[in-house]
C-alpha cells in the first residue's frame, strides 16, 4: 500500500482540526473526482509502513487534534485496506476519545462486515457523482453520498446517518 498525502491539521475533511491520510490507488475514476492523482496505485509519495503509521500516530497525540480523516484514492480497496486497518486500529487503542472518520466509493452495506468497521465512527460511503454534486453538502461532494455512524449503525442493524454533536 502507499500514501498519496499526510495533512497535519487537516480542517476540511471532517470536524475539527484533525490528521488527514490520503492514500493512494482507486478504480473508479469518478467524473471530476477531486483528488484524481490518487487513482495510480504506484503514485504517491511513498510506501504506508509501520514507521508512517507511528507517525501519524504522533501527529495525532496533539491535544487540538479531534480525529484522524482516512481518504483517498480508495481506502477500502483490495490493496489498500490491510494497511487502512491496522492504522484505524492502532488509533482506536491509543486514542480511545478521538473520533476516526473514513471516505470510500463502496457503499456501508459492502463494508459492514469488514474489521475495519470495529474501529470508525463515520464513513462517507458512495461513489462521487458529478450529476449529483452540491456545494452545500457538508462533508461530501454529492448527494449520493452518506455521512453514516458507524457504531450506532451497527448497533441498530440498519444504516444510521450521523449528525453533529
Amino acid at each position: 500500500m502507499r500514501y498519496n498525502t499526510i495533512r497535519k491539521m487537516d480542517i476540511s475533511n471532517g470536524p475539527g482540526v484533525r490528521v488527514s491520510v490520503f492514500v493512494q490507488g482507486c478504480v473508479f475514476s469518478c467524473k471530476n473526482c477531486f483528488n484524481p492523482e490518487t487513482h495510480s496505485f504506484t503514485g504517491g509519495k511513498g510506501e504506508f509502513n509501520d514507521e508512517k503509521i507511528n507517525f501519524i500516530l504522533d501527529l495525532c497525540e496533539k491535544e487540538y487534534i479531534q480525529g484522524l480523516s482516512i481518504l483517498g484514492g480508495e481506502p477500502m480497496h483490495p490493496k489498500n485496506i490491510e494497511g487502512v486497518t491496522k492504522l484505524a486500529k492502532m488509533f482506536k487503542e491509543r486514542f480511545p476519545k478521538k473520533d476516526l472518520w473514513a471516505w470510500s466509493g463502496f457503499l456501508y452495506e459492502d463494508l459492514k462486515d469488514k474489521e475495519i468497521m470495529k474501529y470508525l465512527d463515520v464513513l462517507v460511503d458512495g461513489r462521487y457523482m458529478d450529476e449529483l454534486h452540491d456545494f452545500r453538502l457538508e462533508w461530501r461532494g454529492s448527494s449520493n453520498q452518506r455521512v453514516i455512524d458507524i457504531q450506532k449503525s451497527k448497533k441498530q442493524g440498519k444504516v444510521v446517518l450521523w449528525k453533529e454533536k
